[in-house]
């Protein structure tokens, strides 16, 4: 097995991609990589982030209670948004601009066969993330995510949201930082199950936001050294042709 490929990750910075082409993508990425390692000799392929933006999109995972939607699909026609049932694990969540989606697509198999692990390790990123501007991330005890509070600015609120899946120990979904996210858009569902809990931005605690394009610098730089793996970054277009010559997907521009 070549240890390069065992130990690199591709963070890919796609900009804009819808919902369903994201999701798409993660399903060939995740299929590339479990036949990789069936392969005889096995044949790795180095793991991959993807780092992006929805439009405004809510989704409700595999155990989630519908009723934590709080008004009508065609309600959410009229703000702009769509709704997706989907495979992931926890309850329902808002994807949208402002917002760093990150899709880590990794062969736990080179790294940790744990889940609880893999959980806790994506909030550390997070957490170190936060630190980085200035704001404190906590964890709190049954409640996967990153949190902010309680402080002077308020009760305890939530900063990022995760849910993630888990196929032959290769991962798919995972996590959602609210950077500059209009956080109005929360109001129209129980954020992840949680009705005594608020949610809150990067924007909302440090009142000088960053871009979701700044924060893709630190969060890639504190995944590599969380997995102890090299980081390969592209960009734009330069990621779309890698990931069509992975998958055969195809990953349309922002604006196209």
């Amino acid at each position: 097995m070549s240890s390069s490929a065992q130990n690199e990750i591709v963070a890919c910075h796609l900009g804009r991609v819808s919902y369903e082409r994201a999701r798409a993508l993660q399903e060939r990425v995740q299929e590339r990589l479990i036949a990789a390692k069936r392969a005889e000799p096995p044949e790795p392929e180095p793991h991959v982030l993807l780092l992006l933006e929805h439009p405004p999109v809510y989704t409700l995972g595999k155990s989630g209670d519908a009723a934590n939607l709080l008004v009508s699909e065609e309600r959410l026609e009229e703000v702009g948004a769509t709704f997706h049932r989907i495979g992931r694990g926890g309850d329902v969540t808002f994807h949208g601009p402002g917002q760093l989606v990150g899709y880590p697509l990794f062969d736990l198999d080179r790294f940790f066969t744990d889940l609880g692990r893999y959980l806790r390790t994506l909030e550390e990123a997070i957490i170190r993330t936060c630190a980085d501007y200035g704001v404190t991330g906590t964890r709190v005890d049954g409640r996967t995510g990153v949190w902010v509070g309680p402080d002077d600015r308020g009760p305890e609120r939530k900063i990022c949201a995760m849910g993630v899946r888990c196929s032959r120990w290769v991962t798919m979904h995972g996590f959602a930082l609210n950077v500059t996210t209009d956080l109005d858009y929360f109001d129209h569902i129980v954020p992840c199950g949680i009705d005594d809990r608020g949610v809150t931005s990067l924007a909302a605690e440090t009142d000088a936001p960053e871009t979701v394009d700044d924060v893709c610098g630190p969060v890639t730089e504190h995944f590599g050294a969380l997995f102890d793996a090299e980081v390969t970054t592209r960009h734009g277009d330069d990621a779309r042709s890698f990931l069509r010559g992975l998958t055969g997907e195809r990953v349309e521009a922002p604006g196209r």
